[in-house]
């Protein structure tokens, strides 16, 4: 076993990987961008090397850098994760050239998998089934058109370098193959720098379901199936283990084909054998075909390893490290169903626009896995993924699970970025999902229902009152001034609403609430206060932003009084505590000049700092205040002299 290991890749997969590697004795090595100096995948390794600029062409893209940081701390072998240089058959000769062993692969059978076109003519070789197409070299339009006239329509234009869906296109009819063709030409040549296609028969009602292989260079076996099948404009959202649906009949005749394939190479290491399933009249072990072969370790391999109680990792290292595989087929089995689901910082209603930020609350409940390369505090970067966790659950039954997996999103607290939570929440409800009638297209049918958010309701307004003021943990005597209840006013802002809530806390344990004409009772029953009869949900408080969590994540934002136009509060002459708080400090003395804007004093009130300003040019007449007095609401602070 290696001594030391250096991994090619940052967040959630280094982390992972750097995870075994540990409980395995392996000492790691990271390296990191500009951009991830302080990194978990970073902070969680034995030692870190710097390798250049925030962009990926500038740092984890550099192969002879990563090589030679591997070289300079003595590590023995290289783990590419996923992305990357995992794939890249140039960097694995170069690893080698130098001395050092690859995690994966040959570069021979990286190559021979890397060309859709040419690993469906090996996959036929090899008894593989292929869905039906050309992938010939003739790229001649009309003889393209003349293959998809033989192929049968619709029929999909694929690029051959291609990926994450770019360069497809689907043709419904003869008329419209043309300007189709043009069109994923163009784009395959801008994304891959290749723009070859091929043409495939478009399968009705598509599934994607793939088969986990391991090989040792010379055998291979499976570790069963995954279904990815719930997708968004082709990629992956939530994935399972095993597909809902198989039969014995099917799962042994696509396993065995994934073996065929590994076997056919000369596969060393975990690799993922992808096909196309027509699920039109169930599952059936015709109607399967190949569609690629991811040659790494797959974004979603913890739901197998949920299944099968294999670690992925563990076997990579081992095998690269020279032993054989560590079990045969008939001692793996599948044991329950596993859900993952990734959840993305990203704009939802906005059309899924990938987002930034800084993650200010981040926390996952207890009973599932969550595989993630950020923390609080860390912030989320244009320049990589944008991917904050992968949530992962196992249950006895696919039912269970599901139920699982529910609970786990519902539970996740997220503060700081807009995230897909409540639209990976809404899947776990959706009615033909839950049934296991999955297909390619189930996202796109429904999008409209799945990325309709949660509404706010007043108890989650309330909820945020009560943690931005304080309320939430009240003292013994709060609530009263001269034995009468106390009352406030604030406002909260929610994606550009002006929200006005008022209080009158009648003591410690009840607060009866105003949010817009609706009344709303928060009583502390037991030490836990109870909003309009539900328990108050955890709220996480970061400057001005309140986010409070129910319904998946809802923010507020704080609005400070004084942001207000002071022209508009009528006598410019007296400078007035907007709400009930602590004088902090206070700058004005009689007979001062001051100009409009100067700070006069600093009030404390909603756990945040407040400056009081001269709404106009004047001499301070008197000050009303001194630092650290309690101050109510409307209490006059500073009077400058008349006009």
């Amino acid at each position: 076993m290696f001594d030391k290991i250096l991994i090619a890749n940052r967040g959630e997969i280094a982390c992972r990987v750097i995870e075994t590697a540990h409980k395995m004795g392996v000492a790691c090595v990271a390296v990191y961008s500009d951009a991830d100096a302080a990194a978990k995948h970073v902070q969680m390794a034995d030692e870190a090397v710097h390798i250049g600029g925030a962009a990926p062409a500038d740092s984890y893209l550099r192969g002879d850098v990563i090589i030679q940081a591997a070289l300079d701390t003595g590590a023995q072998a290289i783990h590419p994760g996923y992305g990357f240089l995992s794939e890249n058959p140039d960097f694995v000769d170069a690893v080698q050239a130098a001395g050092l062993t690859f995690i994966g692969p040959s570069a021979d059978a990286i190559r021979k998998m890397g060309l859709k076109d040419a690993a469906k003519a090996l996959m036929e070789q090899a008894g593989v089934p292929v869905v039906p197409g050309y992938h010939g070299d003739n790229q001649d339009p009309e003889h393209l058109a003349g293959a998809a006239d033989t192929i049968g329509y619709p029929v999909l234009i694929k690029a051959v370098a291609g990926g994450g869906g770019k360069g497809m296109r689907l043709v419904e009819r003869p008329a419209d193959f043309a300007a189709a063709l043009d069109s994923a030409r163009g784009e395959a040549k801008t994304a891959f720098g290749n723009d070859a296609v091929l043409v495939e028969k478009f399968v009705a009602k598509p599934r994607h379901i793939e088969v986990q292989v391991f090989g040792d260079g010379t055998h291979a076996v499976h570790l069963f199936e995954r279904d990815c099948s719930l997708q968004r404009r082709h990629q992956k959202v939530i994935e399972e283990a095993p597909a809902p649906g198989m039969t014995p009949e099917m799962r042994e005749a696509m396993g065995q084909a994934g073996v065929r394939a590994a076997e056919a190479i000369g596969y060393k290491g975990a690799g993922t054998v992808e096909f196309i399933v027509d699920a039109s009249d169930g599952l059936r072990p015709d109607r399967f075909w190949f569609m690629e072969m991811n040659t790494r370790l797959q974004v979603e391999h913890p739901v197998t390893e949920a299944i099968t109680g294999i670690d992925l990792v563990e076997w990579q290292l081992r095998v690269a490290a020279g032993e054989s595989l560590p079990k045969r087929q008939a001692e793996l089995s599948i044991n329950g169903h596993a859900f993952e689901a990734r959840l993305y910082a990203e704009d939802v209603p906005k059309g899924f626009l990938p987002a930034t930020g800084t993650l200010t609350h981040l926390e996952f409940p207890h009973g599932c896995r969550a595989d993630s390369g950020v923390r609080a505090g860390d912030t989320i970067s244009p320049w990589y993924d944008p991917m904050i966790a992968k949530v992962i659950v196992h249950g006895p039954t696919r039912a269970v699970a599901l139920q699982q997996l529910h609970r786990a999103l519902r539970l996740t607290q997220v503060a700081g970025t807009v995230t897909n939570l409540s639209f990976l929440g809404a899947l776990t409800r959706h009615a033909g999902f839950a049934a296991g009638d999955v297909d390619t297209g189930l996202i796109g049918r429904d999008l409209d229902d799945l990325v309709r958010e949660p509404a706010v309701t007043p108890a989650m307004t309330v909820a945020a009152a009560m943690a931005a003021t304080g309320l939430d943990k009240p003292a013994e005597d709060t609530g009263f001034t001269l034995w009468a209840p106390l009352h406030r006013a604030l406002q909260l802002k929610r994606e550009g609403e002006v929200l006005d809530l008022d209080v009158q806390v009648a003591g410690p344990d009840r607060q009866d609430w105003q949010v817009g004409g609706t009344s709303v009772i928060a009583e502390r029953v037991n030490g836990r206060w109870i909003i309009d009869g539900q328990p108050m949900p955890p709220v996480a408080i970061a400057g001005h932003d309140v986010t409070v969590f129910d319904a998946y994540g809802v923010s507020f934002e704080v609005l400070d009084p004084l942001d207000r136009d002071v022209s508009a509060a009528g006598d410019t002459n007296v400078v007035e505590a907007p709400m009930p708080g602590l004088v902090k400090a206070v700058f004005a003395a009689p007979g001062q000049p001051v100009k409009e804007g100067d700070r006069l004093a600093i009030l404390e009130a909603m756990k945040m700092e407040h400056s009081l300003l001269a709404a106009r040019d004047g001499v301070v007449a008197e000050v009303l205040a001194e630092a650290g007095s309690q101050v109510e609401a409307g209490a006059a602070l500073v009077r400058l002299e008349d006009d």
